[in-house]
């Protein structure tokens, strides 16, 4: 807005761009004067300066800047406190998480170190996870007990170049010489084991977000990969002759979906057909999940839980909690969050799921399209090295634990209990270098088994070395012989390069990002919900099942997570338009009315 601004108010400036004579009419034509830039050599003139702002690599940037400033602190406080299970009162909590200046321990002491440096003596470039450790040692005197401990090392975190901890960060042509660097070096890989390594983009399929499909053998399904710093887990409700049932690794069956809302407190099947909607059409198709769920006998909360509970694989949760209800609040549907107890926002969500499944078997267009580019994202760096941290960092207080446990379980003590030496070990350190070395991702806990992440860096020619950093992965093998991926979808125009793709079996497969192309990184969420409710969202805690799909109104909802609903739509959107272009939001803030999805009365 604000350019916009100074070329109205100079129109002298704006001339010299649109290369046309202003009329001597005062009252100008305000379409004259934002016309755009029409030949091709005024265009050319924009891209040195879109390079200086922006860089060739900044999506890998950003996204690592996102981890080690913003990243790693979420991590670090969803799992902030380690307790013995045989005495709760013995603790360690983590306070704060930073990462230290790029460096190599030498004789006790950290000796800075730049990327030439580790490029010539086989070294990784990386710096020190710093943590700010308060433990307890013993429950009986928590005054003389506790300890606080800041700056200790818990391992080291491989440093992007030119990301915001790299040593090159900001310095100037004169500096970055001195430093035996190049000038035009792009940054966006890592220094490991003294070869340059680049993590190539990942394409997959939106997070937190419901994706209806069919299967092999033609069965529709509602599919939703849950996401969150705590927790990541795949829910899916699949259609199969003509009955409802939930598919969940945490189950070792497939469970009918109406036991599943019973088990959830959800005892009426009255209230759960209003939810899915007013139509004939929704009850006729759930009539047959509705009758198996009643066949069985279960017809309480009580009695879907004991149906329930043999079938639960492991808990999740702490050793007084066993069977279905921990996986229930805490891996089924994972993002969606259980307040106070109450699975109510967890039963209006599957009853939106179970409204497009019935919308998708009724009519064949409201299916997604996985191959259209809104339902992928681009997993960078960033996400990746995020997912691998917190499997490194929930391993080590595991093994943390165990220690502490087995030293408070010997019946004498001759020595206190001191955290520290353990939370020092090299499992982080090893882990990280390890992974990105070979480029073998093999993450159990995420179910994450994936080869070649990282190539060495292509220096064949600069165009190839960029190429190889905007180059993306594909999600599924290059041997499958299918058309639609390979294809150039519509929806690519812009972000993804038409021509550079390889010949032969990954032809399609592996693309590459144009090289004005931006990926966006994560808004605070807190701030935009709470604007959203204030723009006339109507909770959905305070919603009964008869007004969820009353006509004229739409759910709203935000990074996969239903808020609410609001009756005048477009209004809405229009609001939350106008703040992004004041600025008063980000200005990559997404909005949208959903029509598709919506049958007007």
């Amino acid at each position: 807005m604000g350019e916009k601004k100074d070329s109205l108010e100079d129109p002298t400036k704006q001339n010299q761009h649109v290369g046309k004579q202003l009329p001597d009419n005062p009252d100008i034509d305000m379409q004259f004067l934002s016309a755009p830039i029409k030949s091709a050599v005024d265009k050319y003139q924009l891209v040195p300066e879109f390079l200086k702002v922006r860089g060739l690599v900044k999506q890998h940037l950003d996204s690592f800047n996102y981890f080690v400033n913003i990243g790693i602190k979420k991590i670090v406080r969803a799992n902030d406190r380690i307790e013995s299970s045989l005495d709760p009162s013995v603790y360690v909590r983590f306070k704060n998480v930073r990462i230290g200046k790029p460096s190599v321990p030498s004789d006790g002491v950290d000796d800075e170190i730049c990327p030439q440096f580790c490029r010539l003596s086989d070294m990784t470039y990386a710096a020190p996870i710093l943590v700010n450790v308060e433990y307890n040692t013993q429950g009986n005197n928590p005054q003389k007990t506790r300890f606080e401990k800041n700056d200790v090392n818990i391992g080291r975190m491989p440093i992007m170049l030119r990301s915001c901890c790299c040593v090159l960060y900001g310095k100037d042509e004169a500096e970055l010489a001195r430093l035996g660097e190049c000038p035009l070096d792009p940054g966006g890989y890592f220094v490991i084991k003294g070869t340059e390594k680049v993590m190539l983009i990942q394409e997959q399929l939106s997070k937190n977000r419901i994706i209806i499909d069919s299967d092999k053998k033609g069965n529709i399904n509602a599919s939703v990969t849950s996401s969150t710093e705590d927790r990541k887990s795949k829910t899916v409700i699949l259609m199969e002759k003509g009955k409802m049932y939930l598919h969940l690794n945490m189950f070792s069956e497939k469970i009918p979906i109406m036991v599943v809302m019973k088990a959830m407190g959800m005892e009426s099947d009255q209230e759960v057909v209003q939810m899915v909607g007013r139509d004939p059409r929704y009850s006729a198709v759930l009539l047959p999940s509705i009758e198996e769920c009643a066949n069985k006998g279960i017809f309480t909360k009580q009695q879907a839980l004991e149906y329930l509970d043999p079938k639960a694989k492991r808990t999740y949760a702490s050793a007084s909690e066993k069977g279905a209800l921990p996986v229930l609040r805490d891996m089924f549907l994972a993002n969606v969050p259980v307040r106070h107890g109450s699975f109510r926002a967890k039963c209006i969500y599957v009853a939106v799921m179970l409204r497009r499944v019935i919308d998708a078997f009724l009519n064949k267009d409201t299916m997604d399209d996985k191959d259209y580019v809104g339902n992928k994202r681009l997993e960078l760096s960033g996400q990746l090295i995020s997912l691998l941290f917190e499997d490194l960092f929930k391993t080590m207080i595991d093994n943390v634990k165990k220690k502490m446990d087995e030293i408070m379980g010997k019946p004498s003590r001759s020595s206190r209990f001191d955290p520290v030496p353990y939370l020092c070990g090299d499992s982080i350190t090893n882990g990280l270098e390890r992974t990105l070395s070979t480029g073998n991702f093999n993450v159990k806990r995420f179910r994450m088994d994936r080869k070649g992440m990282t190539q060495v860096l292509a220096r064949l020619s600069f165009i190839a070395a960029l190429g190889h950093m905007t180059r993306i992965s594909p999600q599924f093998e290059k041997s499958r012989k299918v058309s639609g991926p390979r294809a150039l979808q519509p929806s690519q125009w812009g972000m993804l390069c038409p021509c550079d793709t390889p010949e032969g079996e990954a032809c399609g497969l592996v693309k590459n990002l144009a090289l004005m192309t931006h990926v966006t990184t994560d808004e605070e969420e807190g701030p935009l919900i709470s604007l959203c409710y204030y723009l006339g969202v109507e909770d959905l805690e305070l919603l009964s099942g008869e007004e969820l799909h009353t006509p004229n109104s739409f759910l709203v909802i935000f990074n996969g997570l239903i808020l609410g609903k609001h009756r005048r739509p477009q209004h809405f959107a229009a609001t939350m338009r106008k703040l992004r272009r004041a600025g008063k939001i980000g200005e990559f803030v997404s909005v949208y009315v959903n029509e598709k999805q919506y049958i007007k009365s």
